[in-house]
């Protein structure tokens, strides 16, 4: 089976771009310009990347031993809108440093 720890990550950052998506344009598209379709479409595609975040965070810690604490951090970190793009940098370390404990 594929590393899923690559693809967390990556989940990671799409979750947050969506998040970000969805509060500075899609509810300014509901509020200010009565559109609320922008809310839907853009919370259910958010919503999809939240459980995909989830499902790689599983994932890894079946898989390549994460310990649960490290992936409640990247939970976390989903639910504040910038705090991913923080995080990323300490997420590239554990991704390399498992596919360096596999060589």
């Amino acid at each position: 089976m594929s590393d899923p720890s690559p693809l967390l990550r990556f989940s990671s950052l799409a979750e947050a771009v969506s998040y970000l998506l969805l509060l500075g344009v899609a509810m300014p598209l509901k509020y200010a310009a009565g559109m609320p379709l922008a809310v839907s479409i853009a919370g259910m595609v958010h919503g999809v990347l939240f459980l995909l975040l989830i499902w790689f965070g599983v994932r890894s810690c079946i898989e390549k031993g994460w310990p649960q604490s490290r992936i409640w951090l990247v939970i976390a970190a989903s639910l504040v809108p910038l705090w991913p793009f923080f995080l990323d940098r300490k997420m590239r370390r554990w991704v390399a440093e498992g596919r360096a404990a596999v060589e």
